[in-house]
């Protein structure tokens, strides 16, 4: 039988793990009586965790919020997970996150038993921040993200490309992370529509609007519609046919730089934006499958002289291929 230190724990984990328990469920879990259970948690209350008692026909207990925080108890998957995102947390684009995520990452490893420290060891990521890349503040961030769970309309002053500020009213719906950015997808009241927005270019105001009821996205998707909103917004713009199913795995991962169509049963469409001419090139020239250009024709010119160039890449070590 567990120590009464060790079942407190184990109580603890299991409140954790789910919204509400039945009393009985938990003394089967901990295998001893409902009565041990009910003092368990009259000492879990003792040190100040908001266990409260959840009311209906079986009763039953849950963890509620509270001022202080409760020791976070994971599996093995479950650590290595956490600290493989805190690893790579610096390059979320989160201000105040890269300095620190590594603080909670040493917390975290010093914790850890010799078999999950080595595993961890081994993915070692290293990260830079990246010149000019828009940082976005936590505090805007998790406000944003408060409001999408709380569905509550989000007053806010909005910057365009063009630097000129706007002052905003949606409905917001998801958090999408796309290239580097966060993108808030939201109904906007005023244009009576939906929109994409940078959270880097907002800037939010308290308090919050009233609630809405929750609207489907367009094609039930968000992250899709963030990347289809994203490549209409590009200045420039391709569209190149691609010689795989819109199902494949390779067709999957182009997704990622523009907007999939299916073709038909062994060909789709990639509609895809960018910068500058050249940076749709770059872009192109990283897919991992035969295509053809469709759209704009002068690409193509650009598209031959890299082609020439990488073939001259290709010759023997240490030689310059003749042009």
């Amino acid at each position: 039988m567990k120590t009464t230190s060790a079942r407190l724990l184990t109580l603890l984990g299991l409140l954790q793990s789910r919204r509400e328990w039945p009393g009985s469920e938990l003394a089967e879990r901990l295998g001893v009586s409902t009565r041990t259970v009910r003092r368990d948690v009259d000492t879990l209350r003792a040190l100040d965790y908001p266990v409260e008692v959840a009311l209906g026909p079986a009763g039953g207990y849950r963890l509620g919020a509270g001022a202080t925080l409760p020791p976070l108890l994971l599996d093995d998957e479950e650590a290595v997970a956490v600290a493989v995102g805190l690893r790579t947390a610096a390059g979320s684009g989160v201000g105040g996150v890269g300095e620190t995520a590594p603080r909670a990452l040493a917390k975290l490893e010093r914790m850890l038993p010799d078999r999950l420290r080595r595993r961890i060891g081994a993915l070692q990521v290293s990260t830079v921040d990246v010149p000019g890349r828009p940082v976005v503040d936590a505090a805007e961030l998790a406000a944003v993200a408060a409001a999408c769970r709380d569905r509550e309309c989000l007053r806010f002053d909005y910057r365009d490309r063009a630097g000129r500020e706007q002052r905003r009213e949606a409905e917001p719906h998801e958090l999408v992370a796309w290239g580097g950015r966060w993108y808030l997808v939201a109904w906007d009241r005023g244009r009576e529509g939906w929109r994409t927005f940078r959270v880097d270019r907002m800037r939010c105001r308290t308090p919050t609007g009233p609630r809405f009821p929750p609207r489907p996205v367009p094609g039930g998707n968000p992250a899709a519609f963030v990347t289809a909103s994203v490549a209409r917004a590009w200045p420039h713009t391709a569209t190149v046919v691609l010689a795989v199913p819109a199902e494949s795995e390779v067709a999957r991962a182009a997704a990622t730089y523009g907007r999939i169509e299916p073709v038909d049963a062994d060909h789709c469409r990639l509609r895809l934006g960018a910068d500058s001419p050249h940076a749709l090139v770059f872009l192109l020239g990283g897919l991992e499958v035969d295509f053809v250009l469709e759209d704009p024709p002068e690409l193509a010119e650009r598209l031959r002289r890299q082609a020439d160039r990488l073939r001259r890449a290709a010759a023997p070590p240490g030689r310059f291929a003749r042009r």
